[in-house]
């Protein structure tokens, strides 16, 4: 693997829509993986994660953990030689 790339979200569920379908345009030629850690959005996110974009891996926290522990629990999680953070 090659790239993984992380998106912590926080109840901005268009932006999320439209930053994953940036994401998949660009990635189209790359050998990547995208995770998305939600921490706990009650805008409808994590509905729209499992319906729109089946394959990004996503991690749904009870609580609102924070910025680095949210991209921390992906970055263990990820298998890229390189990590970007989005």
């Amino acid at each position: 693997m090659q790239l993984s790339i992380i998106i912590v979200n926080y109840n901005v569920k268009y932006f999320l829509e439209q930053c994953l379908l940036s994401v998949r345009q660009a990635i189209e030629n790359i050998e990547a993986e995208v995770f998305v850690v939600d921490n706990n959005s009650v805008d409808g996110s994590q509905k729209m994660l499992k319906e729109r974009f089946p394959k990004v891996k996503t991690i749904c926290n009870k609580d609102n953990v924070g910025f680095a522990v949210a991209n921390n629990q992906a970055i263990r999680q990820s298998t890229g030689k390189y990590v970007l953070l989005l």
